[in-house]
């Protein structure tokens, strides 16, 4: 049986395929502020299934299957076992939100990518493990909880700037979500990460 992890991995990656070879269904899938005031709500969801190009489809897929598979266990006991599921979904709503309100009347606007939801699932893992090394471009290590200061320094640093085609206060809101939501449902998580906190180990 699959994990929901890979699961949502080859859902993501076939149907960012499928888009990549017909223009219409990329164009109806991705994130359009004008077409979502208009009565197409789905877009929140579905513009996390699709991705500009193969690498930024490899990035957001290699992250999620690493960081997925280490905190599905947390979300098991929820919604009959899809806990995982409705975690990750919703993190890609979420963190579309600001977006959309900030963009409404924004017919030049465009977003997709799965970034909202795997910042959540690194975040989630981050509470589980703030010690514990992330491979940054997969060869460099460095402290989870160190790379999260530093990940929301620069989305904040990035969006203020301006000028590029990423949605870095999308990777926020996903990242902020992941840590709510986590929360929310196994409240015994914080204490478990502010010990962690104070005792690293390497």
């Amino acid at each position: 049986m699959l994990n929901h992890t890979t699961l949502i991995i080859i859902i993501t990656v076939i149907v960012s395929l499928l888009a990549w070879q017909n223009k219409a269904l990329f164009n109806r899938l991705i994130f359009y502020p004008p077409a979502v005031s208009s009565g197409q709500w789905d877009r929140f969801v579905t513009n996390g299934f699709i991705h500009a190009d193969s690498m930024h489809l490899l990035f957001n897929m290699f992250t999620l299957y690493f960081f997925g598979r280490a905190i599905e266990g947390i979300y098991q006991p929820f919604l009959a076992g899809y806990g995982f599921l409705v975690f990750y979904v919703l993190a890609i709503v979420v963190a579309m939100i600001p977006s959309y309100l900030k963009n409404k009347g924004n017919a030049s606007y465009l977003s997709l990518g799965a970034s909202g939801g795997v910042s959540a699932v690194l975040f989630a893992f981050i509470l589980l493990a703030p010690w514990d090394m992330i491979y940054l471009f997969a060869i460099v290590p460095i402290p989870a909880i160190l790379f999260a200061v530093a990940y929301v320094a620069y989305s904040i640093y990035a969006n203020k700037r301006g000028g590029s085609n990423i949605n870095h206060m999308a990777h926020l809101w996903g990242g902020a979500f992941g840590v709510i939501a986590t929360i929310a449902l196994q409240p015994q998580i914080l204490p478990h990460f502010i010990n962690a906190l104070l005792s690293p180990s390497f």
